[in-house]
């Protein structure tokens, strides 16, 4: 079983990352807010891909479900 701790690592690994945050409380599912500049200039479906990337083959064997949030640094400045 994959913990929030381990997702995080590998995404903060692969991804260049201002935040990542991940929750889940089963061992399954997870959620996850990510920030990066290298989401700058792609859709969401790009910055998704980006980060299913990063996590490779536990996306395919560890991980059941990943709901995300990806922001560029600006937008995630301008939510706060």
């Amino acid at each position: 079983m994959i913990t929030a701790d381990a997702i995080k690592q590998h995404i903060e690994n692969s991804l260049p990352c201002e935040l990542v945050q991940i929750d889940g409380d089963d061992g399954y599912h997870f959620q996850a807010i990510i920030v990066s500049s290298k989401f700058r200039g792609r859709r969401t479906i790009q910055q998704h891909q980006l980060v299913y990337q990063a996590l490779g083959e536990k996306m395919k064997q560890d991980i059941h479900a990943l709901s995300m949030k990806t922001y560029t640094p600006e937008e995630w400045t301008a939510r706060l």
